[in-house]
């Protein structure tokens, strides 16, 4: 790696490095049934077309009311479910959401007894069959598998590295690789996920022209 490019890594990082799962203080690197559950709702909430502040407040709603693994949110309303997420702000797609999140734990509960790791198990841990596994559940397509696999990679070794579309044109706009193995040499194991959330948060802010010349 050049030294350019590996300034430009230092600086994404100091600027962006911090991966939505600490920000909801989710140790997804654990892999534990809650932190799995939070995180694909979470993925859930960022695959709508809203802000991804408004989909990190709502998710953050959501875990402050204590529903924390399918058997909790189970035991929610779906009104119940539509006030924390109006009340967080995700008031577009409150109703909807509500509703896609009742189902989702339901399926859950009856395909993997609670516990998303049976999900990985079923899947014989390939990354193919897990993202059609993770298909089945509602309000969850090819971009919320993208959003859940970038920091699931934690845990899941399978996964790593990971580097979905919106994360290697971000890479791209900062003279970075765009291939995953290739990109992954740059950071430690640890620290890929950090870098692709990093990736993805240079895109939404626009700052990627700042972060390659250093201004």
């Amino acid at each position: 790696m050049s030294k350019a490019e590996d300034a430009v890594i230092e600086r994404l990082m100091q600027r962006h490095g911090r991966t939505y799962c600490d920000e909801l203080g989710i140790d997804i690197e654990r892999g534990t049934p809650s932190a799995l559950f939070r995180w694909l709702v979470a993925s859930i909430l960022f695959s709508a077309r809203i802000s991804a502040d408004l989909a990190l407040q709502a998710a953050r709603g959501l875990s402050d009311a204590g529903w924390r693994t399918p058997g909790k949110m189970k035991d929610t309303t779906w009104e119940e479910r539509v006030r924390v997420l109006n009340r967080s702000g995700y008031a577009r797609y409150d109703e909807s959401t509500a509703r896609m999140l009742g189902e989702d734990v339901a399926m859950i509960e009856e395909r993997y007894h609670g516990d998303l790791r049976r999900l990985r198990e079923a899947a014989g841990r390939d990354p193919d069959e897990e993202r059609k596994r993770l298909k089945e559940f509602k309000g969850i397509g090819e971009v919320g598998v993208d959003i859940f696999f970038r920091e699931a990679q934690a845990a899941w070794d399978e996964l790593h590295p990971f580097l979905d579309k919106r994360a290697a044109s971000a890479a791209a706009a900062l003279g970075l690789p765009q291939d995953a193995p290739a990109l992954a040499t740059r950071v430690s194991k640890a620290d890929f996920p950090r870098l692709v959330a990093a990736l993805v948060r240079t895109d939404l802010a626009g700052d990627a022209d700042a972060i390659r010349t250093g201004e």
